[in-house]
């Protein structure tokens, strides 16, 4: 049952979960808890004031250094120091440059702050502000790295330097603007001209640096250089003196180096030979076609380079004159003289053409063989040198080594003579690759600390922890405070909520009266409405069978489960129901104190046999009811709550009496109330506003005998100020208020 109800007090009430973001439940939460999360937030502030007021100063100048891409270069491109393009990484190691140990020692020795007041290890003290003692506790417990005076020896400095530098560092921010090949060097101090002084000193450190490292860099270039050229020249020159020594030896002279004479004529024969065979191919493929239009009874007018010349202007003429022939015998008739005349000149033309062509084969053949002669001369000629040159090739093959060695030789020699120059001349070239567009200024106005912002981020934590603390608050708290959460987490409906009432509220004509005698003074008031309420919810628990027999019981003591009982009962006896009241707690008989009935028989007497119902019964005039105490002391409650004697009485008391209450233990403690909860109609809940805890009223309901016993629950010692700040689930504290007040007669 238990897991049954936390199921329910987990699970959201389908208005709840449609809602979605109530902003009501967020300003009632901050209506009941505006006190703490205002004193968190006061004292955030205060805090932050205080350090404000106490806090030193700082200024922050900035100096701006340009990364120039597009350097000026000494004479001679092939550097053999190339330089390094201007990527992220790159930026970002010369970033690292001017944060390094190394860079700030020279700025900190040069300007000597190993004896200044603010960053100087010899001087700098304590003090300060409660974020710089905080920053210098946690720098303290720090593990450290290396000991200092080993750091000191690897920087070449003493550890005072060390720790100056390190001071030094935390006031130094470097990053890029943006995307620019810009860096920004900003130095922070208490003194706003230390701080562009240091500024700028770190700025020209890290553009001196970038010179002395090309320097020393070419520098170191060109001694290996120099040393290098010294055995490439020795190279040179036993490789030269091996080819000449080999020619002398050989006897091999001629125009080109590596060749002999019959070399020489070779390889002019062998381009001769080819020029010859391709013209022969040439005039022999011209051959070839003339002799096929030949063949088909062409002519050589249709070879493709006879197309022009005389041939081309004997065939217009012998074009024009046919045109001018069809035009004359379109007139006259063929004996004409004119026709005669004009065929005449076109038989002319005619055998002229025929010559022409005569001649242009004769050139082709003769061509031909002209071709053809010439290639066998040349053919003759490579065979008569082909026998003499083959007595020089092994010579040939080692001189051509000799001088490949030579020319490699020669070859790096001259590039490492230029690249040797090359540097000797950037070494001593300032290409600036870095320099200071924009130099540091004193600031005006402080960078830290800022009060407003301060303030600000004071109130947005105050705020922010003052909420988390009332939260945390509000989950501790682990009592109900709403009828929802009755309703949620116990499935029960809540009877009436029972406001808290001091001694000024209960005082009646200047007398004080108990609160099950306040509703007789007062019958109007709002716990008379209450209790007529509870009376109510009680009767239509069970609207067939009204319940008679009602149990009053609690998770703990001090709830007030006695005092409520009796205030019911009195309440249902003045509306003319004859009522009475059994004291059920055997234990701590508080209701049989009320009325001054612990020392006379009652129910213990009446179960053992030691007195009968009639004589333990006691009348009380001012509430109009009968009350039935606890009796004598036993050392067994539970085995008197089980007899039959008491399942008796009960029944007879129910023939006699239209309302018996009984008031029983709390649940926690004892076992009696789960017994005597077999003998009644319903069960009364009683729990205390906002104080018992959840888990154990529900526990504490799942262990008594017939759940559907339990009528509800009633809320007693409600505090109505604090309740109607739970919004709209605190619906019925509301009637407390100022509104409903003249419905009341107090």
């Amino acid at each position: 049952m238990l897991k049954r109800l936390e199921t329910q007090r987990e699970a959201p009430a389908p208005a709840e979960a449609e809602a979605g973001f109530d902003i009501h439940g967020y300003v009632n939460f901050v209506w009941r808890q505006w006190k703490l999360i205002a004193g968190v937030t006061a004292l955030f502030l205060l805090v932050a004031a205080v350090e404000t007021a106490r806090t030193t100063p700082l200024y922050t100048a900035s100096a701006q250094l340009l990364l120039d891409p597009h350097k000026e270069k000494a004479g001679g491109q092939d550097a053999i120091m190339t330089d390094a393009a201007l990527d992220l990484p790159t930026i970002e190691s010369q970033i690292a440059i001017i944060k390094s140990s190394a860079l700030l020692r020279r700025v900190v020795e040069k300007e000597r702050l190993v004896e200044d007041a603010e960053f100087g290890a010899r001087t700098r003290g304590g003090g300060g502000g409660l974020l710089d003692r905080l920053r210098e506790l946690l720098s303290r417990n720090a593990p450290q790295q290396a000991p200092a005076r080993t750091i000191a020896s690897a920087l070449g400095g003493s550890p005072e330097t060390v720790a100056t530098v390190e001071n030094v560092k935390q006031a130094v921010a470097v990053a890029r603007a943006g995307q620019a090949y810009v860096i920004n060097v900003s130095f922070t101090s208490a003194d706003k001209e230390k701080a562009a002084n240091l500024a700028n000193a770190i700025a020209d450190a890290y553009v001196v640096d970038k010179l002395d490292a090309r320097f020393e860099a070419a520098r170191r270039a060109s001694a290996w250089l120099s040393d290098r050229l010294v055995e490439l020249r020795q190279q040179l020159r036993e490789s030269e003196e091996a080819v000449a020594r080999f020619r002398a030896e050989n006897n091999l002279t001629g125009a080109t180096p590596g060749a002999t004479l019959n070399q020489d004529q070779l390889a002019q024969l062998n381009g001769r030979l080819v020029q010859a065979r391709a013209e022969t191919a040439e005039k022999k493929a011209r051959l070839d076609m003339l002799q096929k239009l030949e063949a088909r009874g062409g002519g050589i007018g249709q070879l493709p380079d006879v197309s022009s010349g005389a041939s081309a202007e004997l065939r217009r003429q012998a074009s024009d004159l046919s045109r001018q022939e069809a035009e004359l015998l379109a007139r006259y008739n063929p004996s004409h003289p004119s026709v005669v005349n004009l065929r005449a000149q076109i038989a002319d033309v005619h055998r002229a053409i025929a010559a022409e062509s005569q001649r242009l084969a004769a050139n082709i053949r003769n061509e031909h063989e002209l071709a053809k002669a010439r290639q066998e001369a040349i053919e003759k000629t490579l065979r008569e040198v082909t026998g003499a040159n083959d007595l020089d090739n092994t010579k040939a093959i080692t001189l051509r080594e000799l001088e490949r060695t030579a020319a490699v030789n020669k070859s790096l020699f001259e590039d490492f003579l230029q690249r040797e120059r090359v540097t000797q001349e950037q070494s001593t070239f300032e290409a600036r690759d870095a320099r200071i567009i924009t130099p540091a200024l004193a600031p005006v106005t402080p960078t830290s600390p800022k009060p407003l912002q301060s303030l600000l981020v004071a109130l947005v934590l105050g705020l922010m922890a003052g909420t988390l603390g009332a939260y945390a608050l509000e989950m501790l708290n682990a009592g109900f405070a709403t009828p929802r959460e009755i309703e949620d987490f116990l499935a029960l409906p809540l009877l009436a909520s029972i406001s808290r009432m001091d001694h000024r509220e209960l005082s009646v004509n200047g007398a004080v009266v108990s609160i099950p005698e306040y509703p007789l003074a007062k019958p109007l008031s709002r716990l008379s409405e209450a209790l007529r309420s509870l009376r109510s919810a009680i009767q239509m628990s069970d609207v067939d069978n009204p319940p008679k027999i009602l149990q009053f019981t609690s998770t703990i003591p001090g709830e007030g489960k006695s005092t409520l009982a009796i205030a019911l009962a009195g309440s249902a006896a003045q509306s003319g129901q004859k009522v009475l009241v059994i004291d059920g707690d055997l234990r701590r008989p508080s209701a049989s104190r009320y009325f001054g009935a612990d020392k006379k028989l009652g129910l213990v007497d009446c179960l053992t046999g030691a007195a009968e119902l009639h004589s333990a019964l006691v009348y009380n005039e001012t509430l109009k009811l009968w009350f039935l105490p606890a009796g004598g002391k036993t050392q067994n409650p539970p085995d008197l709550l089980l007899s039959e004697r008491l399942r008796t009485l009960v029944a007879s008391l129910r023939e006699q009496f239209d309302l018996v209450v009984i008031d029983t233990p709390p649940m926690g403690p004892v076992v009696d109330p789960l017994i005597i909860s077999n003998l009644v109609d319903k069960v009364i809940f009683i729990v205390r506003w906002s104080s018992t805890a959840r888990e154990m009223v529900a526990h504490s309901i799942e262990r008594l005998s017939g759940h559907k016993k339990v009528a509800g629950v009633v809320f007693n010692q409600v505090i109505d100020s604090k309740a109607q700040k739970y919004g709209k689930h605190a619906y019925s504290y509301y009637y407390g208020g100022r509104y409903y007040k003249k419905y009341y007669a107090e």
